[in-house]
């Protein structure tokens, strides 16, 4: 298998990071926070002034985690239209439409996941997927939404039982928003596998 260079934007648990690296890819992590991960495979920094530094088409493949909160679908009584946060919305479309366009650029291949999101109507890719943790070995639901270019779908990899809505029903706590945004072990695996 020939080794490619993969960044995976807005992860600092490195879960989708070490999914490539066990499978001996080249890739990286990057995030505004440090890494619970390997610091040696991560950038701290803003992912925009990152990619930005880059050639166009450096990476083989850059793999998008925006923060879903001001534009997921399930924000719209904070963050939709006639809302006080709906500027904050706006800014965040903005901000993302700029990571896409950065990203396919600066690689060979993107996907940005987000749950269902106002943002996939902004950008310009090939494919839009839905994908569910139980497609991939977690009996759980979250539905998550894949904007591919130059990918091809994510295949099921183990279709399991079980319909539990965790992440919807975690309780507040110092690290929810961290631990309810985590790419499940199975997804994590299956990017690697198949994309890599």
């Amino acid at each position: 298998m020939e080794e490619v260079k993969i960044l995976i934007a807005c992860e600092e648990s490195q879960i989708v990071c070490k999914a490539f690296r066990d499978r001996g890819h080249e890739a990286y992590s990057c995030d505004i926070l440090p890494t619970r991960g390997n610091p040696f495979w991560h950038f701290r920094q803003d992912i925009t002034k990152l990619l930005d530094s880059y050639q166009d088409d450096y990476w083989d493949l850059v793999i998008l985690h925006p923060d879903c909160t001001k534009m997921a679908v399930s924000g719209n009584r904070w963050y939709g239209r006639g809302t006080p946060g709906h500027q904050e919305r706006q800014e965040a479309i903005e901000w993302t439409i700029t990571l896409w366009e950065l990203a396919v650029n600066k690689s060979k291949s993107t996907c940005l996941e987000n749950p269902i999101s106002v943002i996939f109507k902004y950008l310009a890719y090939q494919k839009l997927q839905y994908i569910q943790p139980w497609m991939f070995g977690h009996g759980e639901t979250k539905k998550t939404g894949l904007a591919l270019f130059n990918l091809p779908e994510l295949e099921p990899t183990n279709m399991v039982e079980g319909r539990e809505q965790r992440i919807w029903k975690m309780p507040p706590g110092e690290n929810r928003k961290r631990d309810r945004s985590e790419t499940f072990q199975g997804i994590a695996d299956a990017f690697a596998e198949q994309w890599g």
